[in-house]
């Protein structure tokens, strides 16, 4: 079963990747929600939609380029951008979780879409986990790559590193991706430091918070993440009904985004994560 899982997966990243992101793009569009104009692209179509949402400094290409043709091939896929990032727009006021989770909240409000399925990488886990707790009622199953919900659960030492960041330590790969799509590029070193200040200035989501998602969720860890093994685990455990997968490589390389800069067990990795994915969610 595992050889047939990872030929299949192989496969259909392989001929994914010979495709551009944006070639089977259904629809483009910017919807305001609270004093946003928010970014958003569908691709596919039919069955309960998958909200895609990127991690902190990304974009929709960045994040989820390698994976999204394959996702499309499953069912409709809404990709969006959250507040700063990419094309979406910006607020006089900082970036939250908590925030992110009421516009995505509100942008499937505009789009007339009752009922999703969510699946966020890195910080967008975080904002996929507060979507579940403080909007219930429009999730159907939710999936978290590489995301924390309390300090703890990074390696040590990983938040000093806020304390004195500039936009010299921010990924080229990421810089280059915003300044490709952003409207505004002198609007990369706001982005950049509403993220610092973020990350900096995280707040731990309570356990009880965590044990109100009453949604099915999938984790999705990497072996060397600077998320720790064990804080996954512990978010499984805390879970009413949680499955977790740790897989190879490094923050990144379970969908092949940007920043990971790896190609891992010759580039069928993000495949075998969207098979994955899709048997959960099915």
């Amino acid at each position: 079963m595992l050889v047939a899982l990872f030929l299949m997966a192989s496969v259909k990243f392989v001929n994914a990747q010979q495709n551009n992101h944006m070639k089977n793009v259904k629809k483009t569009g910017y919807a305001p929600v609270n004093g946003l104009n928010m970014y958003y692209e569908i691709h596919g179509e039919g069955g309960i939609p998958l909200v895609l949402i990127h991690g902190g400094g990304s974009t929709i290409e960045s994040s989820f380029g390698r994976i999204l043709p394959l996702l499309a091939e499953h069912g409709q896929v809404i990709a969006v951008e959250l507040q700063a990032h990419g094309r979406t727009s910006d607020r006089d006021a900082p970036e939250s979780f908590e925030q992110d989770a009421d516009d995505v909240a509100a942008l499937l409000g505009y789009l007339k879409i009752g009922k999703a399925n969510i699946l966020g990488f890195s910080n967008g886990g975080t904002s996929t986990l507060q979507i579940a707790i403080r909007h219930q009622e429009i999730v159907n199953k939710i999936v978290v790559i590489s995301c924390n919900y309390q300090r703890e659960g990074m390696v040590p030492g990983f938040f000093d590193g806020f304390k004195n960041a500039t936009l010299a330590n921010m990924p080229d790969v990421l810089k280059d991706a915003y300044l490709k799509v952003a409207p505004d590029k002198s609007h990369l070193q706001v982005m950049f430091d509403k993220d610092v200040a973020r990350m900096a200035n995280f707040k731990d989501i309570p356990d009880e918070f965590i044990r109100s998602i009453k949604s099915p969720v999938f984790i999705i860890m990497s072996a060397h993440d600077p998320v720790l093994p064990e804080h996954a685990i512990k978010l499984s455990r805390t879970l009413p009904s949680a499955q977790l997968a740790i897989l190879p490589g490094m923050h990144g390389s379970t969908i092949g985004a940007l920043e990971s800069g790896e190609v891992i067990m010759d580039g069928k990795l993000p495949g075998i994560t969207v098979t994955l994915v899709e048997a959960f969610l099915k």
